[in-house]
């Protein structure tokens, strides 16, 4: 123990060393952090400074402080138990997504949010979401500490027991946790709400007003929280039923419900669903969704050609300077198509074959009348000769007698030939005698 002791106490001498050092260099970081900032050159060579504090969605920006009016006195046993009863099992709708995590989030009474901005999507995106804008929520355990009150909603963020669940009891052969490990995982969410000094003497009202930045508990219906947080021009779409692109799936089952009839489909690669409201003669809504955005609004009136809208108009709604999270390009900015080109067939041709041939090279069949490559042209036969004719036989003349030779009649050790008894005879002449009987031939045989 003193051989630790003197250990740590080099240490600290150590550390206390370099304790000038270190604030110096501690000031300079933060002198080169505030002033960092992003440059992006677009294609003219020009540099652009962008600053750090980027837009993001108003979902997650920062919260405008209440005006409650605290009291100066702290709060008493007998105020608590009046919080308890008057907070508990108290139904709300979330205003804000509600991250998971043991941290939750911190709202500073008649103050600002911890975290904000880019730190509030992170914890959003690592922990996930308890709850969504409209979601109803319950407070579900309340707990006091000294300047701040936590509360739990929908169950809290922490798995019950979880220190017992690591604790095991038993011997050296069997051992046993203290609490068995069900396999619930929790789904709920944390709010703490942070006081100056110590917890002054509120009400239940008084609570509430200081969550409504978080938890409304005043509005009657998830709709209306939902489009209670959402900008006013985007509010008046939704409670008029019209569906704009850019929306959320959510967004428009609010404004419009639940369509007559889905269709799925695809344009290209890229899958689609239509949603469809209304049948003729009504006017009918189709409204083309990618994933969980509104792509395509199509209205089709009876007797008037339809309208489409592609353009979205939703996105900058949604972002704290009212400008889309991906601006269109600039005019000296190109953009390059990663993949397989997909074409219009309507509107654009494909391109030209692969060819061997130089720019400009022509070649001698070219000076067709059709200069295409690969063109199929007509199969010329060889012309017949009179030598290569088949040979006519007339009857009684010899094989191998050419056509127009007179017939050769009996000579001295030719063979005759074999006369034709079907053919016509000539008027006036012998017939050809009988051939002898068999029983002559068969003697001459012998």
């Amino acid at each position: 123990m003193r051989r630790l002791s003197r250990e740590v106490g080099a240490m600290c001498g150590r550390l206390g060393a370099w304790g000038k050092s270190a604030a110096a260099l501690a000031i300079v970081l933060t002198a080169v952090a505030t002033s960092a900032q992003v440059l992006t050159i677009d294609t003219s060579g020009r540099p652009t400074s962008v600053t750090q504090s980027a837009a993001v969605d108003r979902r997650f920006a920062q919260v405008e402080p209440t005006k409650v009016a605290l009291p100066a006195a702290e709060l008493t046993a007998r105020s608590r138990q009046a919080l308890l009863r008057a907070l508990e099992i108290e139904p709300g709708f979330a205003m804000r997504p509600f991250p998971g995590g043991h941290k939750g989030l911190t709202l500073v009474a008649n103050g600002k949010l911890e975290p904000a901005g880019e730190a509030y999507l992170d914890m959003v995106t690592t922990f996930g979401v308890s709850a969504k804008p409209g979601d109803k929520v319950v407070i579900t355990d309340i707990k006091f500490e000294r300047s701040r009150i936590i509360f739990d909603f929908n169950g809290g963020p922490d798995i019950k027991h979880r220190f017992l669940r690591h604790i095991y009891v038993g011997d050296e052969v069997y051992q046993q946790p203290v609490i068995q490990d069900d396999g619930s995982v929790p789904t709920g969410s944390r709010i703490a709400l942070v006081f100056p000094g110590r917890i002054p003497d509120l009400t239940g009202d008084q609570v509430e007003s200081l969550l409504a930045p978080l938890v409304s508990f005043k509005v009657q219906s998830p709709a209306q929280a939902f489009t209670d947080t959402l900008p006013p021009m985007l509010k008046d779409a939704i409670l008029n039923h019209h569906v704009l692109v850019g929306m959320t799936t959510d967004m428009v089952l609010i404004a419009k419900g639940q369509p007559d009839r889905k269709v799925r489909e695809m344009d290209g690669q890229m899958p689609f669903e239509e949603w469809i409201y209304g049948k003729p003669p009504q006017d009918v809504s189709f409204v083309r969704i990618n994933g969980n955005r509104v792509i395509r609004v199509e209205l089709a009136v009876v007797g008037k050609p339809p309208v489409i809208f592609t353009r979205d108009v939703v996105e900058g709604m949604m972002r704290t300077d009212g400008t889309p999270a991906v601006p269109p390009p600039a005019s000296n900015t190109h953009t390059i198509e990663m993949g397989d080109v997909h074409r219009n067939p309507d509107t654009q041709s494909a391109d030209a074959p692969p060819t061997l041939r130089e720019p400009g090279e022509k070649l001698p069949a070219d000076d067709g009348k059709d200069s295409r490559v690969g063109v199929m042209k007509p199969v010329q036969f060889p012309k017949q000769t009179p030598d290569d004719a088949p040979v006519a036989h007339a009857p009684g003349t010899q094989t191998g007698t050419q056509a127009g030779s007179p017939p050769q009649t009996g000579t001295s050790g030719g063979a005759q030939p074999t006369p034709n008894t079907n053919s016509p005879q000539p008027s006036g002449s012998q017939s050809a005698p009988p051939p002898p009987p068999a029983s002559q031939l068969l003697s001459e045989v012998m």
